[in-house]
């Protein structure tokens, strides 16, 4: 569960699926002699930073919502578990707000609530089905009024899922929390007006008050992770815009009316280039999976 303004309002299923269900996970793993695990987290854990570009050592705990305290009492859990029993092998990943669609358009974000992330929201006003979008407080202290956020495509997010995976098959770390985004922020005003340069579309919206649990910004300094997992973000707001595009129009209904896709891989519907033409920093010229441009382990 995932919604920062959800979690306010319905605490107890946070709870209970989060957390409790991590437990159960980690139970499961531990009676089947499975030790490693890349757990996804979350920037909520640093609650309102203190410093900006936000790092690692960045103090943890000051969450300012549900669903960040989530996060944060699953990784003071899993901290707890592998400093109680060697085995373990933990990288928590922290998420800065993945955005973006797979580029064949066949693989996208498919929000089934009204608690929404930013960029299907626009998404569906952009193609008429919602009439205007709702942006929370323009009274923060930013470039503009609006909250400023770290935005990384989702396939540089899987990537980095990859590269967290062959760190742990190759070192025993214990516990080591990453982040993984492109290091730089964006405000919700100017994130719209870049989806309509780059879209070619109009994006109305209107005000309403700050949303309870926000913060004013968030972006990271992600340099331990490109160094750590010999990873990097390739793909740039430009490309998180044109693929969610791509994605959004091909679908306009998400995945109610999807058909059967024919095609064995998803490379082969890709716009343009096969995907798997995509080089990462560092990666070798082995054999690459065409769904994220890592090399296969």
């Amino acid at each position: 569960m995932k919604a920062v303004g959800e979690s306010m309002q319905f605490p107890l299923i946070y709870y209970k699926n989060n957390v409790i269900g991590t437990i159960n996970l980690m139970e499961a793993m531990k009676a089947h002699n499975v030790y490693q695990m890349v757990f996804s987290s979350s920037c909520t854990v640093y609650g309102d930073p203190e410093h900006l570009p936000i790092t690692e050592d960045h103090p943890t705990g000051n969450v300012t919502n549900v669903y960040g305290r989530t996060k944060y009492l699953i990784e003071e859990m899993l901290k707890d578990l592998s400093r109680a029993e060697e085995k373990w092998n933990i990288i928590s990943l922290r998420y800065f707000n993945p955005v973006g669609a797979h580029p064949s358009g066949r693989l996208g974000e498919d929000p089934t609530k009204n608690f929404t992330n930013l960029m299907p929201y626009i998404g569906q006003v952009a193609i008429g089905k919602k009439e205007s979008l709702t942006i929370f407080g323009n009274d923060y202290n930013t470039v503009d009024g609006t909250g400023v956020r770290d935005y990384i495509h989702v396939m540089d997010l899987a990537s980095g899922h990859v590269a967290a995976l062959s760190k742990l098959e190759k070192e025993h770390l214990r516990y080591k929390p990453l982040n993984l985004g492109l290091g730089h922020g964006l405000s919700v005003l100017q994130f719209v007006k870049e989806f309509e340069r780059i879209t070619q579309t109009t994006i109305p919206y209107h005000f309403v008050e700050r949303r309870v649990g926000d913060v004013a910004t968030l972006f990271c300094d992600g340099s331990r992770s490109m160094e750590e997992l010999n990873w990097k973000p390739i793909r740039d707001f430009q490309v998180m815009c044109e693929d969610f595009w791509r994605w959004q129009t091909m679908n306009p209904d998400g995945y109610a009316k999807d058909e059967p896709f024919p095609p064995s891989r998803l490379e082969d519907s890709i716009p343009g280039k096969a995907l798997s033409s995509t080089k990462l920093a560092g990666e070798s010229s082995s054999i690459t999976n065409g769904m994220n441009g890592v090399t296969v382990h």
